[in-house]
């Protein structure tokens, strides 16, 4: 347990900066993490006003509503900034993700910029089970 905390520290930074470039690719042989989800970070285009983003809000309720009760959002998150949302996707690539927002009114009338980043489990939390073969 020791090991637990300076380890999630260390993870959280990474974490917490959104519009950081996403970090190298690890090296080879080095195992990464199985995409669960994909998190979308959608930001206001820069010179959209509220009006244009007011404008398309109805049908962009209903569809995600609809994305929602289809069980495609897992998750959805106002940004503490106003500037957006965060949507947690049930998609295992960027691909699949994109397929999804694509069909948002939002999307469609180009007034959001996304970001696109593949989530799964915390990699370093196997350390601490091994490779599951020792049983208490």
């Amino acid at each position: 347990m020791k090991l637990l905390f300076p380890l999630l520290m260390f993870m959280l930074p990474a974490a917490s900066v959104a519009q950081t470039p996403p970090p190298p690719q690890p090296p080879s042989g080095v195992p990464s993490p199985k995409t669960t989800e994909v998190m979308v970070i959608l930001t206001t285009k820069q010179g959209v006003t509220r009006q244009q983003i007011m404008n398309v809000m109805p049908a962009e309720i209903r569809a995600t509503v609809k994305l929602y009760l289809d069980g495609k959002i897992r998750q959805w998150y106002s940004r503490g900034d106003g500037r957006g949302v965060i949507f947690l996707l049930d998609a295992k690539t960027i691909d699949e993700a994109h397929a999804i927002m694509d069909t948002l009114p939002l999307t469609k009338e180009n007034l959001m910029d996304h970001e696109y980043i593949p989530v799964g489990p915390l990699m370093p939390l196997t350390a601490l089970i091994g490779d599951g073969s020792a049983r208490p």
